[in-house]
């Protein structure tokens, strides 16, 4: 099958109030105008390198998510180039954004990256950081939080339910607070093998990169990587 048809199938299966993320990483723009022309308009990229150059080369309406880990010093490409960081997974990071986006008096749209699994090989914050990291958040006035993100450890479906139900819970938790710069809108969880069961356990946007484009792999260039 083709990117159209892979979108429309996907697209049947999600309920309406689930937004469809396109992992566009490594791919050619090529793909990527397959995918605009099915109608999608977010699209989610690894490397601010990378992200920085397809908007330059792409669509002026595209929605550009940001959702691989995030160096410090790459921030300021960032400013006027991103809709979402999903990835906003320590105390550095957090004081470098409000710093590079208060320069130039804007604000920075970010998730709570959250280490669900505890793997020391994935970045992200701790449940029992959590509360912390929020009050920092708090006292920042260029970054706004909409929600939560997270990568679970590779598992069988019952384990990925099990960590998906729990992130939701900390998400309903966060809901019924009152904060200044936090605002549970979105939660972001469930890639191409385990959407469905994201799905069903309350993830509002899922990141679908093979189940979009393939398992072919290109550079930022446009050349495949054999």
């Amino acid at each position: 099958m083709g990117i159209k048809q892979n979108i429309e199938e996907i697209i049947t299966q999600i309920p309406e109030g689930v937004k469809l993320l396109a992992v566009s990483k490594t791919k050619p723009l090529s793909y990527l105008e397959e995918a605009y022309e099915a109608g999608m308009r977010d699209f989610g990229e690894n490397k601010v390198q990378e992200l920085v150059k397809k908007s330059e080369n792409f669509h002026e309406d595209v929605r550009w998510h940001l959702i691989g880990h995030l160096q410090t010093n790459k921030v300021k490409y960032l400013v006027d180039k991103v809709y979402l960081i999903h990835s906003l997974d320590s105390v550095n990071l957090l004081n470098e954004i409000e710093k590079v986006f208060g320069r130039v008096n804007k604000t920075a749209n970010a998730l709570i990256q959250i280490n669900i699994g505890r793997e020391e090989s994935k970045t992200g914050i701790l449940e029992e950081n959590l509360y912390e990291f929020i009050n920092k958040i708090e006292k920042c006035d260029h970054v706004l939080v909409k929600g939560i993100m997270v990568i679970i450890p590779q598992g069988d479906e019952e384990s990925n339910r099990r960590y998906f139900k729990r992130t939701k819970e900390i998400f309903e938790e966060l809901k019924t607070k009152k904060f200044k710069n936090i605002s549970m809108e979105i939660l972001s969880m469930g890639m191409t093998h385990d959407y469905m069961t994201a799905i069903d356990e309350g993830s509002t946007l899922v990141r679908i990169g093979t189940g979009i484009f393939g398992e072919r792999n290109y550079n930022a260039g446009g050349e495949k990587n054999e």
